[in-house]
């Protein structure tokens, strides 16, 4: 399937790139600079979007690689008012390696399991409905909207009051609301959700805290459907050697919830239909560097491929050391 990029090309213009076939060779796409506007001509054309590129029509090639070096590629998908932005996830989704779901098994037979245990069993349990019918609810939280997005090779940062950071190397979907409030998911992408682990272990009710830090997503938004599976690796490079690396699984296949089921989810608020708004949702994670005692450092780079998705995503972890009351002031 096509994948699209975003770029700042060599005269400073926001520019769209496609990528037509696995060779990995990018093609400037003519007279866009939006993702999100072509998803929304192409759904006003009755057209799909791969569909609505080609007939757009590709000018010259683009150096990807270029680009990549000179951190020119922007999130693949965004909105120009960040407002218009809003970054959700979905957790207790995945159901993991074959060692880290006999261990969910076995504590899954436990006779006072924890809330989490509790959640991932109604996911097993309902969470792939058939098609047109609810099923259960899954574990839900926001994490931003558009200004808490880092472009590919740009620094996450930790702010100074976090525990801890790390990696969360997941699938994002990727949607625009059409003009009559229609849910147009534009395609899927590799994300890294990173999160404060730590402070989420202190106490499970810390969760939102947790999440509301950097993401990134990208470099290439895939168009048309999520395989049944994807597989990918997950590395943190550090002083340029591997200090951990882990095979991340994905897809339905690796799922105790289906996509549609989540989505369902999401979109039954109204708010979350607002003609024009981008939604950039996480579906989850199978595996976390922190689970395997990993404590991240400055200037680590987190690292994460999957198979069908183009280039990797690269982002170096930046510690915020100062920190700065807030002041609030009486008016």
């Amino acid at each position: 399937m096509m994948r699209l990029i975003q770029y700042i090309d060599q005269n400073g213009k926001r520019r769209v790139g496609a990528i037509p076939a696995d060779d990995g060779k990018a093609y400037a796409v003519r007279e866009a600079d939006s993702v999100r506007m072509l998803a929304l001509r192409a759904h006003r054309a009755r057209q799909g979007l791969q569909e609505f590129v080609h007939a757009q029509g590709l000018e010259e090639a683009i150096d990807y690689d270029m680009l990549l070096t000179e951190k020119r590629v922007l999130p693949p998908l965004d909105h120009e008012d960040p407002a218009h932005c809003i970054i959700s996830l979905t957790g207790l989704t995945h159901l993991g390696s074959a060692a880290s779901r006999n261990a969910m098994h076995a504590r899954l037979s436990d006779p006072n399991p924890s809330d989490s245990m509790k959640m991932f069993k109604l996911g097993l349990e309902g969470g792939k409905p058939q098609s047109g019918q609810p099923g259960v609810q899954p574990e839900w939280a926001y994490k931003g909207d558009g200004d808490w997005i880092v472009p590919p090779e740009q620094p996450i940062s930790m702010p100074p009051f976090a525990i801890d950071g790390g990696e969360e190397a997941e699938i994002a979907g990727l949607y625009v609301i059409g003009d009559e409030g229609e849910i147009l998911r534009v395609g899927y992408a590799i994300g890294n959700e990173f999160a404060d682990h730590a402070m989420e272990r202190q106490n499970y009710l810390y969760l939102a805290h947790s999440k509301l830090r950097h993401c990134a997503f990208g470099p290439e938004l895939r168009i048309g459907a999520l395989p049944a599976s994807v597989q990918g690796r997950v590395r943190i490079l550090r002083d340029g050697k591997t200090a951990w690396e882990d095979t991340v699984l994905s897809g339905e296949d690796n799922m105790c919830h289906s996509i549609e089921n989540l989505e369902q989810h999401h979109f039954k608020y109204a708010g979350f239909r607002r003609p024009g708004d981008v939604h950039v949702h996480f579906f989850g994670a199978s595996t976390l560097s922190c689970g395997a005692g990993i404590a991240t450092r400055d200037g680590d780079i987190f690292e994460i491929e999957m198979a069908g998705f183009g280039r990797a995503l690269r982002n170096p972890l930046q510690m915020q050391k100062q920190f700065s009351a807030i002041e609030v002031r009486q008016l």
